[in-house]
Order: C-alpha cells, then structure tokens, then sequence
C-alpha cells in the first residue's frame, strides 16, 4: 500500500483538490487590491482589539478596492455561545464595519467564496488533508490522551520542550501498512502534519509591521484534523486563506510566534503565502506598569460598552485610527471636516509596541465628533440612546422642536461647543433647559465675585425692566450688559477693569455670571444670548424671582 492509498482509505469521499482550486479562482480585482478578513471565534463578546484589528482590515481594504470579509471560525465547537455570530455581525454593523462577503446572520451569507463559516467546511479540509497524506506529508496519529500525558511527563523529567516531534512522535515513523491496519482495526485516530523542520535551522521572515523576524523553524506534527473531522484553527486558516484570496493578515501579535508553522503549511500544501501583519495589542496603565486590556477586569474591552455609554462609533473609530498611524491626529487637524475614509491608513507607520488605552483622550476625541454633529444628529442619537437606557431622558425628548432649539445651541458655527462626549451626559448638559425638571430641582446658586443680596436684586430687577429685550441681535443684547453694568458702578470692559481694579466694584463679566446663574443655576453654560433667546421673557422673569427667594 502506498500514501495515495491510505489518504483513499481515511478520506474515501473527499474530492481532489483541484475541484476546490477551480471553484475558487483568482479574484478580478485591481493591481495593488488587497484583500482581508476579520475571522473570529463565537465564543463571547467582541473585544475592542477585535474591533481595531477589523477596523485597520476593512480600512486597507477600502482604500486599494480590494475586499474584507468576515469569516467565522467555529470549529472549537465546545466554547461556542449561543448567537454568537450575530453578536459579532451586530458589533460590525453598529460600528460601520460591514464586510464586503461573508456571515449575514447565524446561518447565511453573501459572496462566492464560502461557506465563510468554518464548520461548513468541512469537506474542503478534508479533501487537503488526504492530499497531504498522499504527498506524504501528514499521517494518522493513534496516540491516546493517556499516551500524550505520558510523553509530557517524560519531556518535563528531561527538561525538553513539550510537543509532538522528533522522538516523540510516536507514530510519525509507522509504515503505510502498519496505519491502514490500525484504522481497519477500528482504532480512533487524528491526523498531523508532517514537519519537514528542524529546530536548529533559523527561519527570517518580514512582517509588514514588525519588519524583519527571525524564529526557529518549526518542527512539531501539529494535528491538522481533530477526532470529531474539523481542522485546527492552523490547518483552516491556511487552506481558507489560500482559497479565499486572502492577500494580507491582519490578526494581533500573539500569533507571531505562528509563523514558523503557518509560513511551512502553506509552503507544503503549494500555497503562495499572504503577507503576515501582526498588530501590537491595545495596553492599559496599571500603577505604572503597562498591561494589555483584559476582557475580565476592564469594562471598555467589550464593544458594547461604548453603545452603553453612548460613545458614537465615529469617536471609537476616529481614536482606534490614532492608536494605529500617528500621523492621523495631523491629518485631523489639517482637515476637520474631511471624513474618515479620506485619511490614508499605513500599514508600516503602525506601532511595533503596544498602545496605551487612553479613556480620557477618547473621550477628547468624541467631544469633539459631537461638535460636527448637526443639531438633529445629536437629537437622534441621544433619543435612540435614551429609548434603551434612560428613560427620564427619552420624556424630556419627546417635544422635538424644542429640544433641537435646545441642542442646537452654539451648533454649526465656527467655535462649536464641546461640552458632550457621550449620549449618557445630554440630560446633565441640558435638564436646566426643562422648567419641569429645573423647578422640581433644589437649585443651589454658585454666584461668584457679586454674591451680596441687595446686588444681585438690581441686576436681576434693572436688566428685565431697562434692558431685556427680546428682538435684540447679540451685539445690541451684549452692548445693553455692558450699559446694565456701568449704570449700576461696575466696569463695562474686563480691560480696563485689570488695569484699574481699584476704581470699580466688579466688571461685566461678573455681570453676566449673576444673570447666567440666576437663570441656569451654573457658572458655565453654552451661549447665554441663545438660551435667552430659547426662554423667553415669561420664563426669564420667573426664574430671576425664584432666584432672588433663594438667596
């Protein structure tokens, strides 16, 4: 018997390969087109670094007209959650990541180059790996569990590396004969790879991140197919990668040690290797010690957490963007209203160590995503927030026209306000808007230099009696301040207030904090003339009287 023979005899059903190298041509793309994927287990949330290693993927892929893919990897069936390919089709969709191919929910998907989900292929693997076994190249292993717990607690009495290879692989030298007599025999196998490496030999290899990596070559018999006929993740991904075009790899740095093994098996099954790009991973400080985010004790690993918190995905994505090129912050600057897709993603500007989670920089990011947000833009998305998680928000929402008037303060002119990062902080930015809920409110009055009683009346008193009126443009309604203030002894220029102190009581400044506290209850508000403006006299004077009960 020879290996042709025992690949027919493991593998009866399986076709020949080039049934699969015909019905997956090379794709019709441009020069320079490259093609991802993001190819991740079912087996719980999607991790922020998920979420960045898809971004970057999906970004090369856009920017040279290639395409991006999803493809779920769930041949480790046993830690797979249930719904969890939606949970991770949702994560994309919610983030503007959608592939070009591949899952569309648990059970379908688009393209021609799937199944793009790895436990429905089952037979392509198979018809690789009985090509293997006839070149030779892989072999039927019927070591027992018992048998490898053996071969461990030997390798450890000798201080070797642990592993399947060299002397310990057991069944690596058994004839031809010997294995289709034990597969006759009913004995349970799995089948491995036959290494062609050796230990002492030195593989170089340049990684389009890390650039040039040198690594022992790898001499293991990995297993390729497991007991229940699926791959190992090694074995799929190769033969996936290989059939579904994949031009570049983009995945995270703990599997450069991989790529001994992974550059072999595609050499030996005759595939051209994609370029490998290992990302550094996104770290955390931890008392000064660096870290990489952990899905156990850091709630912003999860994406979800940026839905709960009512993060917009254009701030997540802006900032995963600076984490990956430097140069995306210059770019930023140089062009704020350009969108996100202009800005020209480089692979060899990323980092080769890990970036540090910086919530308080994110958080910068999203102030100032929200800034360029329309009035109606922010309207919906607090109220899509609201609808899921604040109940309380979602009521004071429900007069639209008054609320975009409210949202729309300081909004669509050059110095825009940045005082939302997040839906969850609307009702706290505006609730003083709301005269339900300002009135159903202990105000506290924070009123800073003029706090005297007898000042604070004049001002409240003189300004709606002389002053206020409601078709005023904001020059006329500011120069009538500064009139409100010289009339009552303070200095109508800040100035010529620090120029001479002495002379005067106060200055218009603090003028105007007593007005925008009587009527906020806040020493720091967005425009007071548009909130004026949105109250109007009535609800002006009424806030001025209970105000001055307050004192």
């Amino acid at each position: 018997m020879d290996y042709k023979e025992l690949a027919n005899l493991i593998f009866p059903e399986a076709k020949e390969i080039s049934y699969y190298e015909e019905k997956y041509p090379e794709r019709n793309l441009p020069e320079g087109a490259i093609v991802t994927r993001f190819a991740p287990s079912p087996t719980g949330f999607v991790h922020i670094g998920g979420l960045y290693q898809c971004e970057i993927a999906k970004k090369l892929a856009d920017q040279t007209k290639g395409v991006f893919f999803l493809r779920v990897e769930d041949t480790d069936q046993k830690r797979e959650v249930e719904n969890g390919i939606s949970g991770i089709i949702e994560a994309l969709k919610e983030f503007g990541l959608e592939p070009d191919e591949g899952m569309t929910n648990e059970e379908e998907s688009k393209g021609e180059y799937g199944p793009y989900r790895q436990s429905l292929r089952k037979e392509i693997y198979q018809a690789y790996a009985k090509y293997l076994i006839g070149q030779g190249k892989a072999y039927p292993c019927f070591c027992t569990e018992e048998e490898g717990e053996e071969i461990r607690k030997k390798q450890e009495s000798a201080k070797v590396r642990p592993g399947y290879y060299g002397v310990w692989a057991k069944c690596r030298n058994n004839t031809v004969e010997e294995m289709a007599q034990k597969i006759k025999n009913g004995e349970k196998y799995i089948i491995r790879f036959k290494s062609p490496g050796r230990e002492d030999r030195k593989i170089k290899h340049k990684d389009v991140i890390k650039g040039n990596v040198e690594f022992p070559e790898n001499d293991q018999d990995i297993v390729i197919i497991k007991a229940d006929g699926l791959p190992t993740y090694h074995f799929a991904h190769a033969v996936d990668d290989h059939l579904m075009k994949t031009t570049h790899v983009i995945r995270g740095d703990e599997w450069l040690s991989s790529v001994p093994l992974h550059l072999q098996l595609f050499k030996e099954l005759g595939f051209r290797a994609p370029k490998y790009a290992h990302i550094a991973p996104i770290m955390k400080n931890e008392d000064g010690n660096k870290r990489k985010l952990s899905k156990r004790k850091d709630p912003e690993a999860a994406v979800s957490y940026y839905e709960e918190e009512g993060i917009p995905k254009e701030a997540v994505k802006e900032y995963l963007l600076n984490i990956a090129n430097s140069n995306f912050e210059n770019w930023r600057r140089a062009n704020p209203e350009a969108k996100i897709e202009d800005f020209e993603l480089q692979l060899n500007k990323m980092s080769v160590s890990g970036a540090l989670f910086d919530m308080v920089k994110l958080l910068d990011v999203a102030k100032t995503v929200i800034s360029r947000f329309s009035a109606e833009k922010v309207y919906e998305e607090s109220l899509k927030w609201a609808k899921k998680y604040d109940k309380e928000l979602e009521e004071m929402l429900q007069n639209k026209e008054y609320s975009l008037k409210v949202l729309g303060i300081e909004r669509g002119n050059k110095k825009p306000r940045k005082d939302i990062s997040k839906w969850s902080e609307v009702k706290e930015n505006i609730e003083y808007m709301y005269d339900e809920i300002f009135e159903a409110k202990q105000q506290n009055y924070p009123y800073q230099v003029i706090n005297q009683k007898e000042e604070i009346e004049k001002i409240l008193e003189l300004y709606i009696e002389k002053y206020y009126n409601e078709n005023d443009d904001k020059q006329t309604w500011f120069d009538k301040i500064k009139s409100l203030s010289e009339e009552l002894g303070y200095c109508k220029d800040v100035k010529e207030f620090k120029a001479n102190p002495g002379m005067y009581k106060a200055h218009v400044g603090d003028v105007s904090t007593v007005l925008r506290v009587a009527l906020t209850s806040r020493t720091n508000t967005p425009d007071m003339f548009e909130i004026m403006k949105i109250l109007g006299k009535e609800r002006i004077q009424k806030r001025f009287e209970r105000a001055k009960n307050a004192i």
